[in-house]
């Protein structure tokens, strides 16, 4: 197995910080995957799942609110606005997120923009979170 160094950071903390044999991330251009000894870049990332796959092989998903990651010599740091694992995301608190937003979006004095990028983070959160 192939390793590089990964991490996650948030303005809130460091969410993962260690050995990964792959990570998926939601690109403004598309999904993508890093493996070790991928070229250099650095890319915008919008609000959509990340996976990771940790030296052990165990799989990490996280709800990430847009970003932007520097790939670089097999050290990946993503920096996201917000970042929760699948395990800690509260079902109950996406779902209302979720229906406050719609309702939002149904309703012509609110504004437009921000009440679908508020739908899209508690989809994206739901969608982790398996739900």
């Amino acid at each position: 197995m192939k390793l590089f160094q990964a991490q996650i950071l948030t303005p809130d903390g460091t969410v993962f910080d260690g050995q990964a044999e792959s990570i998926r991330m939601p690109g403004v251009q598309g999904d993508f995957q890093v493996l070790i000894n991928h070229a250099n870049l650095m890319a915008s990332l919008e609000i959509g799942p990340v996976t990771l796959v940790d030296s052990n092989g165990k799989t990490h998903k996280y709800a990430i609110s847009g970003g932007v990651v520097d790939v670089n010599s097999n050290v990946v740091s993503l920096f996201a606005e917000a970042a929760e694992h699948a395990d800690t995301i509260n079902i109950e608190r996406a779902r209302a997120s979720k229906d406050r937003s719609e309702q939002r979006l149904n309703d012509s004095t609110m504004d437009e923009l921000r009440a679908e990028i508020s739908l899209r983070r508690a989809l994206n959160r739901l969608k982790v979170a398996g739900h």
